[in-house]
């Protein structure tokens, strides 16, 4: 592979997750607020397919549905060319700012549910192969962003099996403690209780955090009872025999592309700040990026 080309004015930036940012069909650098560096992120749904549908995702013409088949040698070939840019090319010089110039992670993520992928645990065998002959393996994470609906599934459990010994962790979704909430914000009809069992299964193979995106809607912060719902569903996880690393709370940084984006709007970071002590009070540690 050539060197990685971007457009010469385009620079990186928390507010920029372009998928088309380095001009690959699966590879694409993110600067990551929650992070704190470059993440090059793998994106297993090149066709903006996943089987959730959240008010506030940033894909444009999302659609229903799980992910293509994946071309395994393109995506190591994209993989090993970026790494090798990032290491000894220009692109972090060109195009990220001074203070987040380093390979934080490797993200797989992308346009919808990546674990929707019937080649999920082959990805994460390849993934790990490069990792090793890049000089990178045990000195960056490999993260899984998922919504963590498929974890039943024995390809995503081979996965994640496999990912545990990459130095991985699982960034598992939960926007909300209720069906109704969930209904509402992820276009699912999960309930509480299957989202515990797939957050079990998460949590006994890799070590997995809860990532939690909070924001007003129609000027409105998650009201008193779904505050309580979700205290009460992350006080209850020891209880429950499942251990979680803590929590990833954010709020909204990019504009999202769905149909109720105008309903949308960031809460105050101490709206966010006050969300977080309630959530360490349960004893779970709390990661804040407004």
């Amino acid at each position: 592979m050539g060197p990685i080309l971007m457009p010469a004015t385009q620079r990186l930036s928390i507010s920029d997750h372009s998928r088309e940012a380095a001009g690959l069909t699966y590879v694409y650098p993110v600067i990551s607020r929650r992070a704190g560096g470059v993440s090059v992120g793998i994106n297993l749904n090149p066709n903006n397919a996943c089987n959730w549908r959240c008010i506030y995702c940033q894909v444009p013409d999302l659609k229903r549905g799980a992910a293509p088949a994946i071309e395994l040698h393109k995506l190591d070939s994209e993989l090993r060319g970026f790494l090798r840019e990032l290491q000894s090319g220009d692109f972090m010089e060109s195009k990220v700012p001074l203070e987040a110039r380093r390979i934080n992670d490797i993200a797989v993520s992308g346009n919808g549910e990546p674990t929707s992928s019937k080649q999920f645990a082959e990805v994460v065998d390849l993934i790990g192969r490069v990792m090793e002959d890049c000089g990178l393996k045990n000195t960056i994470k490999l993260v899984l962003i998922t919504n963590g609906s498929l974890m039943h599934r024995t390809t995503v459990q081979k996965g994640l099996m496999k990912m545990k010994k990459l130095n991985g962790e699982v960034w598992f979704k939960l926007d909300s403690a209720t069906a109704a909430g969930m209904r509402r914000i992820n276009g699912t009809q999960k309930t509480p209780e299957q989202i515990l069992q797939n957050l079990r299964i998460a949590a006994s193979l890799c070590p997995t955090w809860l990532q939690t995106c909070v924001f007003a809607l129609d000027s409105k912060p998650p009201s008193a009872a779904e505050r309580t719902a979700y205290l009460k569903f992350v006080g209850e996880l020891k209880r429950n025999k499942v251990v979680v690393e803590g929590v990833l709370l954010y709020g909204l940084a990019r504009p999202s592309m769905q149909p109720q984006a105008p309903r949308l709007s960031a809460l105050p970071k101490e709206w966010l700040d006050e969300f977080a002590r309630a959530i360490r009070l349960s004893g779970l540690p709390v990661r804040v990026n407004p």
